[in-house]
């Protein structure tokens, strides 16, 4: 974080996103304001809370994809949830807390693979030591037991030797694996089933352990065998209390659809109520709360929030006024149009264009865009967009996926191949479904 000023975040920000300077430079404020409160005075440090962002335009601008990128940039926890998905308190839906909880979730596999890659050189050693155990029958000892004890350290480093130059790799070896057994049976619905591994998690060492032999070929017993001690070596209470800490003091929850939720124009009637219950199920989260989860207590007050919302029919102030005042910083995000599409296809460091001629390598197949084509190609996007509906840089996907479908249906047997793409193929493939209004809305 020490590198990360609000330009170098821009930058890194530019690799993948074109255009929208005015979010990506208030998210790396935002970023880089975690940073400066973590070097406050502790008292101070505390009064210090988040200036929450709120992001307005249509799908596909970008928006999603500057607050997943500034995640990882911050190698933050990041959670992407729709305000959509959650109602209020009463009414069939998700729970808001349930965003916390998952976000808790996140951290802690984060910091679990940080861990596990720390001892991993040691668990493989572990598991190698084991895996020998079991491919060697035990020494047997005599009365000049030292003789046949060095003669089985001579055949144990043998077959440690043929071990690692994978000329066991056919052999089977029969592995113990324990597992936790509920005891009143199986629950089939997905929801409960959720609870029921919650359940295995509290009841913990009250529940019998059964134990499996089960055969596996080498390799794979290996890679089993190093994930049990990979478990051993690593200090799992650490590890959460870590998370915690993450989760408290670097977490990002982005609510997409937040206008889903607003109530268009006050009215406090029909489902606008559960909009309106949503919301203020919401505001105790942003604003700064406890909230219970299986690994313990997490407060809220220092996670960052970005929300998100085309708001074509409600606008932001339809939001309560509570929760408004939880976003003070609003950011438009541009609407896209030819000359982002040509710089989208090409800039990026996971430009579209390369994507698909990386794709198409692996067939054995040399596919080479002409600029021709692709600048036909987003004049068709921005066409298509305002024709009907704007979906962004998404159009680009699929235009795409129409332009080359015949390419990549038979690239395994054009194998060797290069194939060359200008602005004439690009024409005779779609012009007939862009100017068929009728046909364009159903298929592009």
């Amino acid at each position: 974080m020490d590198n990360l000023t609000p330009r170098r975040i821009v930058e890194e920000l530019d690799r993948y996103i074109i255009g929208q300077d005015k979010a990506k430079k208030a998210v790396a404020i935002a970023l880089r304001n975690r940073w400066r409160r973590q070097r406050l005075s502790p008292d101070l440090k505390d009064e210090v809370l988040p200036k929450n962002i709120i992001m307005i335009g249509s799908t596909g601008v970008g928006k999603t994809e500057i607050a997943r990128r500034l995640a990882r940039l911050a190698q933050a926890p990041f959670i992407k949830v729709e305000a959509s998905k959650f109602t209020e308190v009463g009414y069939v839906g998700r729970d808001v807390e349930s965003i916390i909880r998952d976000l808790i979730e996140i951290a802690l596999n984060m910091v679990k693979t940080e861990h596990l890659e720390k001892v991993q050189a040691k668990a493989e050693v572990h598991a190698e030591d084991r895996l020998l155990d079991l491919l060697l029958p035990p020494v047997r000892h005599s009365i000049d037991g030292m003789t046949e004890q060095e003669s089985g350290n001579e055949t144990r480093e043998r077959f440690r030797q043929q071990l690692r130059e994978g000329k066991l790799d056919n052999r089977y070896v029969e592995i113990e694996m324990k597992e936790k057994v509920m005891p009143f049976g199986v629950i089939s619905n997905v929801a409960m089933e959720e609870i029921e591994s919650n359940l295995k998690e509290m009841l913990g060492g009250l529940l019998p352990e059964k134990s499996k032999h089960k055969k596996y070929r080498v390799p794979d017993a290996r890679a089993i065998l190093v994930q049990q001690e990979s478990a051993k070596l690593i200090d799992m209470e650490k590890v959460t209390r870590e998370a915690i800490e993450r989760t408290e003091q670097s977490g990002i929850v982005f609510i997409d659809e937040i206008d889903k939720i607003a109530s268009r124009g006050g009215q406090g009637h029909g489902p606008d109520v559960s909009r309106e219950g949503v919301q203020r199920d919401l505001l105790p989260i942003v604003e700064g709360s406890t909230v219970s989860t299986k690994h313990g207590p997490i407060k809220t007050e220092h996670i960052l929030f970005i929300a998100a919302g085309a708001f074509h029919v409600a606008k932001p102030s339809d939001l309560i006024p509570e929760l408004q005042g939880r976003f003070p910083i609003r950011v438009e995000l541009e609407s896209l149009g030819k000359n982002e599409f040509v710089r989208i296809l090409t800039e990026p460091s996971n430009a579209l264009i390369k994507q698909y001629v990386a794709l198409l390598a692996t067939e054995n197949v040399t596919l080479a865009f002409g600029d021709d084509a692709i600048d036909e190609i987003a004049l068709i996007a921005a066409q298509v967009n305002e024709k009907t509906e704007n979906i962004g840089a998404r159009r680009l996907h699929t235009i795409l996926e129409k332009l080359l479908e015949e390419i990549s249906f038979a690239a395994p047997e054009r194998s060797g191949e290069s194939i060359v793409i200008d602005r004439g193929v690009v024409q005779t493939t779609l012009s007939d479904i862009v100017k068929d209004e009728d046909l364009s809305r159903y298929i592009l």
